[in-house]
């Protein structure tokens, strides 16, 4: 809003101001409205899992609201970017339902809601930008059928969706590693021109408010981001990595959530539809073996993988610049 009021107002204007509201907002409501979040019931199969009963959770809530609210003031928002918020406050609504829910919900309801959201951005982000991206590794420009894109961005978003909530399971992993990934691909997105540069304040604000939630959830944490808030990042890390025109590098920017996440589901879909069992002696999500068998702290988890990760972003910078 403020950037069209203002001519003068430039992208570093609504970076730096931006983040700095987005941070003030999250701490102030997180404090005034933490005893209103509904309480964890705890993980049946996590480890560590019942240490986590009782405390609010559902903190998503609070910081992607007062993310949309600021990329609403200091972005530039066009249609595009007003329905990529739209999805991700909608993405945000469902997991707060169902971290309130006295009763879980299935994996087919989160499934279908997920395949809604998915298929939506996949259609606005068809609608308003090209079929055409970038390859970094080889330095080519590919067009791909709008049909068969379309479906490679539902699989992109589902994914990023999926691994990140599954990431939330330690105190302050799934911010920590978020945040680099959002800071990966802002700096893609900042080196491939003026366009999006809406996404660039945006996704340094978002950084900003989970910075503010880290302060209540490092370990020991006293506040749960819950699925209010790894679903919503999940989703506008896909946008991300969608908006930098090289949606692939996806992979070397999340790479430890995909794998901390990713496996996991491929081992519960092998085993519930094709009786296939696979990593029999591995305890996932990863960061729980990391904790049952290679008895790693929650702080050595969480700046461990947080390291694997600033490294394979470095890769990813290293190939982009």
């Amino acid at each position: 809003m403020i950037p069209y009021l203002l001519d003068d107002f430039k992208m570093v204007d609504s970076t730096v101001f931006g983040a700095l509201l987005a941070f003030i907002l999250t701490v102030l409501f997180t404090v005034l409205f933490m005893n209103k979040l509904p309480g964890d019931q705890g993980r049946a199969f996590a480890v560590e899992g019942g240490k986590s009963v009782g405390k609010p959770r559902g903190a998503g809530i609070i910081f992607i609201l007062v993310f949309t609210l600021c990329s609403l003031i200091f972005a530039k928002i066009d249609i595009e970017i007003a329905i990529y918020l739209l999805l991700i406050v909608f993405s945000m609504f469902t997991g707060f339902f169902d971290d309130a829910s006295k009763t879980p919900w299935s994996d087919y309801k989160k499934g279908a809601f997920d395949l809604v959201i998915s298929v939506l951005i996949a259609v606005n982000y068809l609608y308003f930008n090209s079929n055409t991206i970038y390859f970094s590794l080889i330095g080519k420009e590919i067009t791909i059928p709008y049909v068969f894109f379309g479906i490679l961005i539902v699989i992109l978003v589902w994914v990023a969706i999926n691994v990140t909530n599954c990431s939330d399971g330690v105190d302050g992993l799934c911010a920590t590693l978020s945040i680099i990934t959002i800071l990966t691909l802002a700096l893609v997105i900042f080196k491939a021109g003026s366009s999006k540069d809406s996404f660039v304040p945006m996704a340094v604000m978002l950084i900003f408010s989970l910075i503010a939630y880290l302060w209540f959830n490092a370990n020991p944490s006293t506040l749960l981001m819950g699925d209010a808030g790894s679903r919503a990042l999940g989703v506008f890390i896909a946008i991300l990595s969608l908006k930098s025109g090289s949606p692939f590098l996806y992979i070397f920017a999340s790479l430890i959530m995909i794998l901390d996440g990713g496996l996991g589901l491929a081992k519960v879909f092998l085993l519930r539809f094709l009786k296939i069992h696979i990593f029999k002696n591995t305890t996932l999500p990863l960061h729980d073996h990391a904790r049952k068998k290679l008895s790693w702290s929650n702080t050595q988890v969480v700046f461990r993988f947080a390291i694997i990760q600033i490294l394979f972003a470095l890769v990813t910078l290293y190939i982009v610049f």
